[in-house]
């Protein structure tokens, strides 16, 4: 298995090796957590969110999985189940990068752009574990200030149907960054 894992590291996954594998460890999260990072990346979201839930159930405070898999929901347009699955993770330190992006996260769904930035930006300077996910997180902030630049906050009283339009640009920006990002 070490190979495995050393492959995936690389960003070489092996659907096949990991399926395996899965055949003699059906309860090990991590290879749940591999696969599904796997089909993220193969376009497979379905089986993908099987995988990564199926991480998660097995290990809930295997918390890279919980984010991961919070992070594939709110990439997929589904910022309440993303939300729910994050819970836990905002119960750690905040210390933890992990809370931080969440709290980042949390204030995107908001629209609200600078606090986003400032809370992403803490996760990544707190995190030393997975320089993957802060290059993943550097490119989320130089998007959202530039949408912050072109969605200026509204007055609500004046908003009407604008906070539509508002709302579907975070899903824009989260729609192209992809749910296949950060799956390392």
């Amino acid at each position: 298995m070490r190979n495995l894992i050393a492959k995936l590291e690389r960003g070489d996954g092996d659907r096949d090796a990991i399926e395996t594998y899965l055949s003699s460890h059906p309860d090990d999260p991590r290879l749940h957590f591999m696969l599904g990072s796997v089909l993220v990346e193969q376009g497979d979201a379905i089986a993908a969110h099987g995988a990564l839930e199926r991480a998660v159930v097995l290990a809930p405070e295997f918390h890279i999985a919980r984010y991961q898999l919070g992070f594939f929901e709110l990439t997929s347009g589904e910022a309440d189940r993303a939300l729910s699955t994050w819970g836990p993770l905002l119960r750690l330190s905040d210390e933890n990068y992990l809370r931080k992006f969440v709290e980042g996260f949390t204030f995107l769904i908001r629209d609200e752009f600078p606090a986003a930035v400032v809370k992403l930006r803490e996760g990544v300077a707190l995190n030393r574990e997975n320089e993957a996910v802060n290059d993943d997180i550097r490119l989320l902030v130089s998007q959202v200030e530039k949408l912050a630049q072109t969605h200026a906050p509204t007055n609500m009283a004046d908003e009407g149907d604008k906070g539509d339009t508002d709302q579907s640009a975070t899903s824009v920006l989260l729609g192209q960054f992809g749910a296949s990002r950060t799956q390392h």
